[in-house]
């Protein structure tokens, strides 16, 4: 597994934060978040937000939350993972 390290939330204590990595040979952005609770799993289940694609959250997949203050981070994954040749 070729994971690089990209950042942790910059107001994480000393365990427990959101983190962003590149993973080169998945050709992927892995994030690490907050779960989300039950009132936005059903909120989000049972809406239809992309044409063609049905409601609901399908098996293997999650839903977790970044802090926006993460922003930075995340576009230095995209900037990194582009830059590796990833796209």
């Amino acid at each position: 597994m070729d994971l690089e390290f990209v950042g942790i939330d910059p107001n994480t204590e000393h365990e427990g934060s959101p983190t962003v990595w590149v993973d080169k040979e998945e050709r992927e952005l892995v994030f690490q978040g907050w779960e989300c609770g039950a009132e936005l799993i059903e909120h989000i289940s049972s809406t239809s937000w992309a044409e063609g694609h049905a409601p609901g959250i399908p098996q293997g997949e999650g839903v977790f939350r970044i802090p926006a203050r993460m922003i930075p981070i995340i576009r230095k994954a995209c900037d990194d993972a582009e830059r590796a040749g990833l796209l």
